[in-house]
């Protein structure tokens, strides 16, 4: 079993799953950086080594029960265990041209397989490996559109911002985190939900945030030390309402 922490990011090719990999690295984590094409995974890696970063690629699409099972089993025979998981894959495929009622059912349901079902998915296979580390760590990566709170409040700022796939699928990413966090409270494991932010990314070209900025929530709730908070939703050092 490494001494070292072991982290696995998925859906991090690209984007914010990219910078959560490389500044975890750079905190001298031992970072799997996973993507569904094997291919992207290793050139993402290969960058990062090449700064000098210990970064390893795998295999992981999250939509699939037969690719999660064999990453957590390569990861086990590997490493024996693993210290933080960061759920960062996501979807966006809401069609901004249609009302909430208007969306297609393939829309909800692709959106729910990845987003949600896919989050669910990941977490029951890695758990194991994560109750054999010290101290661990899992990061929802979630979004304030999510929150009920807020997008049934008419002075939000996300008011008038209805994806409704989207949305609520980061919703049940809340409430699953709620449900695990309550069920490891005596454990050694913490879990959480994050906001990134506003991100300049392919998903969000009207961000308002550098990509490095929308990873630093992932990044502090992944290193977090015992005394830190457990089932909470966060953004940098904000708690946002449900």
């Amino acid at each position: 079993m490494s001494s070292s922490k072991i982290a696995l990011v998925t859906g991090a090719t690209r984007g914010i799953g990219f910078e959560t990999v490389r500044q975890l690295a750079s905190n001298g984590v031992h970072v799997l950086l996973a993507g569904r094409d094997r291919g992207k995974a290793v050139e993402a890696s290969l960058k990062l080594q090449a700064e000098g970063l210990s970064v390893e690629a795998i295999s992981l699409d999250v939509t699939r029960a037969d690719s999660i099972t064999s990453a957590a089993q390569e990861i086990a025979q590997k490493h024996g265990k693993l210290d933080i998981l960061v759920n960062n894959a996501g979807v966006f495929r809401d069609d901004a041209e249609r009302k909430p009622s208007e969306q297609s059912l393939d829309t909800w349901r692709e959106t729910f397989d990845t987003n949600v079902f896919g989050v669910v998915a990941t977490t029951q296979a890695f758990l194991p490996l994560l109750k054999l580390a010290p101290s661990a760590r899992i990061v929802n990566v979630s979004s304030i559109l999510g929150s009920v709170a807020a997008n049934a409040d008419p002075a939000s700022p996300i008011y008038d911002f209805k994806v409704p796939a989207y949305n609520v699928s980061k919703s049940a990413v809340n409430a699953w985190t709620v449900q695990l966090a309550h069920e490891l409270r005596d454990t050694n494991i913490k879990v959480n939900a994050v906001h990134p932010g506003s991100v300049k990314t392919d998903m969000n070209s009207h961000g308002e945030l550098e990509v490095a900025d929308g990873a630093k929530t992932s990044v502090r709730m992944a290193l977090l030390d015992d005394a830190g908070p457990n089932g909470g939703f966060v953004y940098f050092e904000d708690t946002l309402p449900w």
